[in-house]
């Protein structure tokens, strides 16, 4: 999967022993903010139904693939597919001007590549579902890469070793449906999501900071919209990222907006994913969870996101200095209505 900021990649063990100590006989959970749906196809391949949401687009075709689409339904048509998209020479366009020329988010070569794919899948009339897995494909590859240190707010002044090797697709790690039902993708707010889906568990992991992901990530959220927007700065960023918020990233909006988010909710257990850098702190976390019912909480211990591990770098992939910790603690709270 694509390198991401509060991925939950290491702490995907815990999460899933948590649903199942929370509710032991749970059948369907819900991820209100999937990310990119590690998290989901973890409950999905342990055998959970998921219903998958989030607001930004490539998050919801993420979702899409890893979520929605199981693996008998696609497998076969999709690596024919992914072998036709290997071979399909390059075409220099939007992707290429903005994202390897004007920006250094990419060669050259593999923008090209990426432009004719993107091109070509705009062309088609795909099953959503095909789509979405190829999408992912191309997305994936393409953040194989990259030369940025993890988010696409900068890259780097010379070219990481990476950025020279050639674009190849590859099949995403498909899961079969579960045996409770089949699963699915939403791209919906998060209030909204809130009080139209339901499951017998719903996990939380809410922004925690200032960090807006479609800015982080403006290139998959163009990739997977290819509405070819005006950019603007020295990351050629879409011109939405400036208008584009949300209150969750808002220091003084958080906790109304999550408090009103928990009132909505609708399930007996809920799983709440938080940092120790967060908006609120773990004793506000508790006693605003504990209106919903009884609380308990797990310390995890682990690395920073991988920018941390290598320093802080300017607009122009300069470093500019060192990071002040390299270790924080997330908080896993179960709260049983």
């Amino acid at each position: 999967m694509i390198k991401y900021l509060g991925s939950k990649r290491q702490l995907i063990p815990q999460i899933l022993q948590a649903v199942a100590d929370a509710s032991p006989g749970a059948k369907h959970v819900v991820d209100l903010f999937s990310g990119t749906s590690r998290v989901g196809h973890a409950l999905k391949k342990a055998g959970y139904r998921v219903s998958s949401n989030d607001h930004n687009e490539y998050a919801y075709w993420l979702a899409k693939c890893y979520v929605e689409t199981d693996l008998q339904k696609v497998q076969s048509e999709a690596e024919t597919w992914i072998d036709r998209l290997n071979k399909l020479p390059g075409q220099a366009g939007y992707f290429t001007e903005n994202f390897c020329i004007k920006s250094r988010f990419f060669h050259p070569k593999n923008g090209e590549r990426i432009d004719a794919i993107r091109e070509l899948l705009a062309q088609e009339h795909l099953d959503p579902n095909l789509f979405a897995v190829l999408l992912v494909s191309l997305m994936e590859a393409a953040d194989r890469v990259d030369s940025t240190c993890g988010i696409q707010m900068s890259y780097l002044k010379s070219w990481a070793a990476r950025a020279h090797h050639d674009l190849n697709l590859r099949l995403p790690d498909l899961t079969p449906r579960s045996i409770h039902g089949p699963s699915k993708a939403y791209c919906l707010d998060a209030l909204e999501a809130a009080e139209k889906l339901t499951g017998d568990v719903i996990y939380l992991d809410p922004p925690y900071n200032q960090h807006n992901y479609r800015r982080n990530y403006h290139i998959w959220e163009t990739l997977a919209l290819w509405d070819k927007p005006e950019t603007y700065g020295i990351a050629t960023k879409r011109i939405d990222c400036k208008t584009h918020t949300s209150a969750f990233n808002s220091k003084t909006q958080f906790i109304h907006a999550f408090t009103q988010l928990i009132s909505a909710l609708k399930a007996k257990t809920l799983i709440v994913s938080f940092n120790n850098e967060g908006f609120i702190s773990r004793t506000e976390m508790e006693s605003l969870l504990s209106q919903k019912g009884e609380v308990s909480v797990q310390t995890i211990d682990y690395k920073r996101y991988v920018g941390a591990q290598i320093g802080i770098y300017n607009p122009s992939g300069q470093r500019v200095g060192e990071v002040s910790h390299l270790r924080n603690k997330e908080y896993l709270y179960t709260v049983n209505a």
